[in-house]
């Protein structure tokens, strides 16, 4: 069996929706002598329909990938309702997608595959081929991949819809103990109540997720409770949330979790959107950031319209040897460089990170003792000559806190608002499930 690797993210991230599809797409094998079942019709969603068949391949995919894991497996009804309600979000999403203006073209989905393949170590005819012998059909593979690069780009219209993240919101954040006190691996399961929940709605909430947690507490697995019975976005991911710092969620979950170790579990938490569990899987400590930068100088000759490279090259090299013969190194990137910023300082650089120039420039650095000169090397600006006339480490982690307290406060609230734009898609939109015994229309 041939197994997949696929990138991780922020919740909403490319190929996170996909991920059911895709591994079942890839790791399926389907006997020989099944015969196909005729398929029908399990869901209308606005303007389109989930098929049977889609719903048994995404399932697949999950039981496949619970039982490589070794987790219980959860009743397939339920499995059955988390996979559905996840083929209805996706369905959504690419429909408002397509009425928002956003397209996808051949090239993008190419320039995906070809990602794709590369993340695994294959060829894209390798995938294919994959693909096809697992009696796949490659074009639907390919639309696939398309749906996804639609709903990943409307996430992200959403998240650049919102407001710039100011120097006061860091400044708060960065005025809290609780970000400098470590992070907190979650998982996470929630049973959900609707806006204007009435109380019988919320008494059965309630008994629904003491009945969970007296599950856990009886020994089940908490990814094999979340899979059955979490209504959360993860579900299907075990509950996983990953690593937050107790500013990266709400206050609710922040106080039951800052005094738990790991594989510590919460009691039944109630918040506006439901009842939740969380259980603390490991835990680390803030780490230090430091730095080793780099000061150097350069000269660069920049193949134009007016010198060819071959010509930027035999320049490069006579600079060279004017070097070997002891000719001032600020003279001549005065004279030659065609660096605007550093020439007129003798190609002076001043100090920077190591990676600050791109990789071909770090690898020379990395490779040279203070006070060398390196050999011609040529990047996409041109070709270069640098020296490297000091190194040094230095701590960056007041600024690089600063940094991440911004970037948790993007995340923090690019999750919330995706989070609600879904809910207002779902909450809108007509779907009619025709599941047996799950017969229901909304919207």
């Amino acid at each position: 069996m041939f197994h997949f690797s696929f990138p991780n993210a922020l919740t909403m991230t490319l190929f996170v929706l996909a991920s059911v599809a895709i591994t079942a797409r890839l790791e399926a094998q389907l006997d020989s002598g099944s015969i196909e079942p005729i398929d029908s019709i399990i869901a209308l969603v606005d303007e389109d329909v989930i098929l049977r068949s889609e719903l048994d391949l995404a399932i697949r995919g999950i039981v496949d990938r619970i039982q490589d894991s070794g987790e219980a497996m959860p009743p397939m009804d339920l499995l059955e309702n988390q996979v559905l309600e996840r083929l209805i979000m996706r369905e959504l999403q690419v429909q408002k997608a397509l009425q928002t203006g956003i397209r996808i073209s051949d090239t993008d989905i190419d320039q995906a595959l070809v990602n794709l393949a590369q993340q695994n170590s294959i060829t894209v005819q390798q995938l294919r081929q994959v693909i096809e012998e697992d009696g796949e059909d490659f074009a639907e593979f390919r639309q696939n991949i398309g749906e996804e690069l639609l709903t990943d780009r409307l996430q992200q219209r959403i998240v650049n819809s919102m407001d710039p993240i100011t120097d006061t919101e860091v400044d708060i954040l960065l005025a809290s103990e609780d970000l400098t006190g470590g992070e907190y691996n979650i998982s996470h399961i929630m049973v959900a109540l609707h806006d204007g929940a009435t109380p019988q709605q919320i008494r059965e909430g309630q008994a629904k997720i003491d009945d969970v947690y007296q599950r856990l507490m009886d020994g089940l697995d908490f990814a094999s409770a979340a899979i059955s019975y979490s209504d959360s976005e993860e579900a299907l991911e075990g509950g996983t949330v990953g690593w937050r710092d107790l500013n990266s969620v709400p206050t609710f979950f922040a106080d039951a979790i800052r005094e738990l170790g790991p594989g510590e579990t919460t009691n039944p938490i109630r918040s506006p959107r439901g009842f939740h569990i969380l259980k603390v899987t490991d835990y680390r400590e803030q780490r230090q950031v430091v730095i080793e930068e780099y000061h150097a100088r350069h000269i660069m000759i920049e193949a134009n319209e007016l010198i060819s490279p071959r010509a930027a090259m035999d320049k490069i090299a006579q600079i060279k040897e004017k070097l070997n013969n002891n000719e001032d190194f600020a003279e001549l990137a005065k004279e030659n460089s065609d660096d605007p910023t550093s020439a007129n300082l003798g190609g002076d650089m001043g100090w920077f990170p190591p990676q600050a120039y791109g990789e071909r420039v770090y690898q020379t650095l990395i490779a040279m003792q203070e006070g060398e000169t390196s050999e011609p090397f040529q990047t996409a600006g041109g070709w270069h000559i640098m020296e490297l006339l000091g190194k040094r480490e230095i701590d960056r982690t007041e600024e690089a806190i600063r940094a991440e307290a911004r970037d948790k406060i993007r995340q923090r609230k690019a999750e919330q608002e995706v989070r609600k734009v879904l809910r207002q898609f779902r909450d809108e939109a007509f779907v009619e499930i025709r599941l047996p015994g799950r017969e229901s229309t909304s919207g």
